[in-house]
């Protein structure tokens, strides 16, 4: 049987932390182009949320689907993995993306030793 290291509390912040960060400056340069075009077009104006939920799940969609990894991942030398220890599939990674945008996600690590996100998408992350 394979035997995985899964990752503590304080590596998956860190995760976080960094792919935050990293989505957070995304967010931040698409917006001020689409502000431009808001005023010199007067398109429909979306507030700031929208643009980061948006970016948000493109970004850990995307990465996680090509790589398994995001940024903070590579960081941390980590990986998503599925129940068996392999890549995990398209709809599992999409799953893991949706539940990430909920705001309950990261309470429920104390009753299940993880975000809602893994729980809910049968995926966790180990140490590679």
């Amino acid at each position: 049987m394979l035997k995985l290291n899964y990752v503590g509390t304080g590596t998956r912040v860190l995760n976080f932390c960094v792919d935050t960060v990293i989505i957070l400056i995304l967010t931040t340069v698409l917006f001020k182009i689409y502000k431009w075009y808001v005023f010199y077009y007067h398109i429909s104006y979306w507030n700031f949320g929208w643009f980061f939920f948006g970016v948000l799940f493109v970004y850990y969609t995307i990465l996680e689907i090509i790589f398994a990894r995001t940024p903070g991942k590579w960081f941390t030398q980590t990986k998503v993995v599925n129940k068996s220890g392999g890549k995990p599939s398209v709809i599992e990674i999409i799953i893991r993306s949706v539940v990430r945008l909920t705001v309950i996600d990261m309470f429920f690590i104390p009753f299940l030793d993880k975000p809602l996100h893994d729980y809910i998408s049968k995926t966790d992350v180990v140490i590679i």
